[in-house]
């Protein structure tokens, strides 16, 4: 089996032999050239696993070969060589398409992380986690997915709640050079103020009361991975800045250590919530949000998606019947009809919530457009908070099962029977919605 080949692009001898010298210590083959024109011909006859590129060129820049690589659509991820703290520069790169960046000079730890990465590429599956639907929206979102995941560009997920973000996210992750490393999510909205540091960067024993051991932080359990921060636009201003240095740094500090330590992950981040109008409003740091949104992956709401909403419903039907051991049913004309009509404030997210409803209550196999219990399925909806539709609908659900349990004594067959639900059904709630 051949070696990789990479290909070097600098006009300084003593940066090419030593890239040259490391690469090659890696299994790797190495080509060198000390031009874009030269490089673009040599990428043109044969093809190489990887391209490092210096910025200064003596017949161009490093940007201009990105910039031609992704309009050729050659395979070759290409990185490239930045002034030490050029962070503007290395961000414009990753958005012309660079696989990732280096600063001067170059630290060999570093590089040989780049390298593997890059490596990974070739052996990069599609994943197990798909985006369901065959709507021109969704399908958009697929091919940009496929895009971002060949690069270490941190991208920015955005859309309203429940369409589908953190599942964005893992697609991103599998299909990426990363997929074999861990994938950690994290809601930044779900950490109290005073625990975010400890959290994400870990702690040491007796740093602080109750420190009773070392703890391990986010970014040191995502090593080598991928940490997903949803919902970015909780984080609190003072976290933001300790988020960007270690970002810019790729080093950490855990809480009462004094040395730093280095991290290698890739920043993925979410959130329903305007950003840049966040920014504008002075609640979120523009160098932040400079950093996090090198590229932005929209994902369309449900009632954009049109009959995406029918091949959804038929495997999230499938799921539950298969949870519920029950035959899947079948939704009739007036519920296909409603759910059609209907605008999906909670988007997928609340699809799956009616749905399960829909299923306690249909009789025969057959979901009838009775059993579709949506708010203005027939024109716009009411004024509802998307994020917390779906916890409205379980509270009410389980307040009805825990009301019609103790009508009956915590006798499960006669609440079921008062529910107008099977025995079966009834038991799949309870699990589903934590009664006790």
């Amino acid at each position: 089996m051949s070696k990789p080949l990479a290909l070097v692009v600098d006009d300084e001898p003593d940066i090419c032999e030593l890239l040259a010298i490391t690469l090659q210590r890696m299994e790797i083959d190495v080509d060198t050239c000390m031009d874009v024109a030269t490089a673009k011909a040599r990428l043109g006859e044969r093809e190489f696993q990887l391209c490092l590129t210096d910025m200064r060129l003596p017949d161009g820049d490093g940007l201009e070969l990105v910039q031609w690589i992704q309009q050729e659509s050659l395979p070759t991820p290409v990185a490239v060589i930045t002034a030490h703290g050029n962070v503007e520069t290395a961000v414009r790169a990753l958005k012309y398409g660079a696989f990732d960046f280096i600063s001067k000079p170059v630290d060999l730890q570093d590089l040989r992380k780049l390298v593997d990465n890059a490596m990974r590429l070739d052996i990069a599956g599609e994943g197990n986690t798909s985006l369901l639907g065959d709507s021109g929206a969704i399908n958009d979102v697929r091919n940009m997915i496929a895009k971002v995941a060949r690069s270490q560009a941190p991208v920015h997920i955005s859309g309203e709640s429940g369409t589908g973000k953190e599942l964005v996210a893992r697609m991103i992750h599998e299909q990426g050079s990363r997929a074999e490393m861990p994938f950690v999510p994290v809601n930044c909205g779900a950490i109290p103020s005073e625990l975010m540091e400890s959290e994400f960067f870990g702690h040491r024993k007796g740093s602080f009361t109750g420190a009773v051991s070392d703890k391990a932080g986010l970014f040191q359990t995502a090593e080598g991975g991928t940490l997903f921060l949803d919902e970015i636009a909780d984080l609190p201003l003072s976290m933001q800045v300790k988020l960007l240095r270690v970002i810019q740094e790729k080093s950490l500090r855990p809480v009462g250590q004094a040395e730093e330590v280095p991290v290698d992950v890739r920043i993925l981040s979410a959130t329903h919530k305007n950003l840049q109008a966040l920014v504008d409003g002075g609640e979120f740091r523009e160098d932040l949000y400079y950093r996090i949104n090198v590229i932005d992956v929209r994902v369309p709401p449900l009632r954009g998606r049109g009959q995406d909403v029918f091949i959804l419903s038929e495997n999230i039907l499938g799921r539950i019947a298969g949870e519920m051991q029950t035959r899947v049913p079948e939704l009739d004309a007036g519920a296909r009809e409603k759910l059609a009509r209907y605008r999906f404030p909670g988007n997928v997210r609340e699809l799956e919530n009616v749905l399960e409803r829909a299923m306690t209550l249909c009789d025969d196999d057959t979901i009838r457009a009775g059993d579709i219990q949506a708010k203005g399925s027939d024109n716009e909806p009411e004024s509802v908070d998307p994020a917390g539709l779906g916890d409205q609908l379980e509270n009410i659900e389980r307040d009805a099962i825990v009301k019609a349990l103790e009508e009956a004594r915590y006798n499960k067959t006669a609440a079921a029977k008062k529910l107008g639900l099977t025995l079966r059904a009834l038991r799949y709630r309870i699990q589903k919605l934590g009664i006790d």
